[in-house]
């Protein structure tokens, strides 16, 4: 484990990304900063994890619900539960009367980042899609899905390289150590959060997203640019992610 505390962590993840997002940064610098924010984020979850290792009260197993609603109520569902399994949580997708609903297990920490995760995310998507161009003969709400969908899939596979990255950094500092290992500590964590999945829904099934459209590409590389975020699952989305989809 870094000597730096784990609050300290995330604090210098809120301030690299809000020197990332502030006006007269170029694109280069911005992408430097939020390179080395996801750095640290991921860091911030393997201390954690190894703190509470030996600290069990600092870091509970936890869950919580979140409320998704239309338009893009399944493009959201696909984010959320892609960037908590990344940050090692486990997800259980639930249909509602007025929408869908997703209930996040993990440890408080993981849970605590997938949502500072999710929210920045959804945030830069509804921008993105605001100023995308839909190719003309082009189905333009197919389109927009798909797009939303590639974006998505290009961040959450960002945040996995991240987290196995400071995984393998945290396995090379612990070789000289005889306590036990990262990745010892994340696979007990792992069985906790299974096991709590597997109490509340013992049966469940995989579900699939599919899309039509063609704007897969153009999202993804648009997603692989994205800032990874720093505000709360509880702000609302901005306008384009709430005027049409579904």
């Amino acid at each position: 484990m870094t000597s730096e505390a784990p609050e300290k962590l995330l604090d210098r993840v809120r301030k690299l990304l809000a020197k990332a997002e502030a006006e007269g940064v170029t694109p280069p610098e911005a992408q430097a900063l939020t390179a080395k924010a996801a750095e640290l984020m991921a860091r911030y979850g393997i201390d954690r994890a190894l703190l509470a290792a030996a600290r069990p009260e600092t870091d509970a197993p936890g869950s919580r619900l979140v409320d998704l609603d239309n338009p893009w109520k399944r493009v959201k569902a696909h984010l959320l539960c892609g960037l908590g399994a990344a940050m090692r949580c486990q997800c259980i997708l639930l249909t509602t009367r007025t929408g869908l609903r997703v209930h996040i297990f993990g440890y408080d920490s993981d849970i605590e980042r997938a949502d500072v995760l999710y929210t920045s995310v959804l945030v830069q998507m509804s921008h993105g899609l605001a100023t995308a161009v839909v190719p003309e003969r082009a189905s333009p709400r197919s389109w927009r899905r798909s797009w939303l969908l590639g974006f998505g899939a290009a961040v959450i596979s960002r945040v996995k390289a991240a987290e196995q990255a400071a995984q393998a950094t945290a396995e090379q500092h612990q070789q000289a150590d005889a306590g036990k290992s990262t990745a010892l500590v994340l696979a007990d964590r792992s069985l906790v959060i299974r096991a709590a999945v597997q109490r509340e829904y013992p049966v469940t099934r995989a579900a699939r997203t599919t899309y039509s459209g063609t704007g897969y590409g153009a999202g993804y590389e648009k997603g692989q640019r994205a800032d990874l975020g720093t505000r709360r699952v509880t702000r609302p989305a901005s306008p384009s992610l709430t005027r049409s989809g579904g």
